[in-house]
């Protein structure tokens, strides 16, 4: 099984990195952009065959290290 995470700034948090792409896309004449928000994917082979135990397993992983929830949301898609 395969577990695809998403994690992203919340809403209100300063992104610097974002800005820092937004500014480089106007630099590079797409000046329809209006705001970026940057964050990161996260790909897991999981050895588990019980979808209800691997996504509790991967929800205990992104709390313990892949994703900082006080300033980070994350999402997460299981696959076959």
């Amino acid at each position: 099984m395969k577990a695809k995470i998403h994690v992203v700034l919340k809403p209100g948090v300063l992104d610097p990195q974002g800005k820092a792409v937004e500014h480089a896309l106007h630099g590079l004449g797409f000046k329809g952009v209006e705001d970026v928000r940057q964050g990161k994917y996260i790909e897991l082979k999981l050895k588990s065959k019980d979808r209800k135990k691997a996504q509790a397993e991967v929800e205990k992983m992104c709390k313990a290290l892949l994703a900082n929830t006080v300033i980070e949301n994350y999402s997460v898609e299981l696959a076959e």
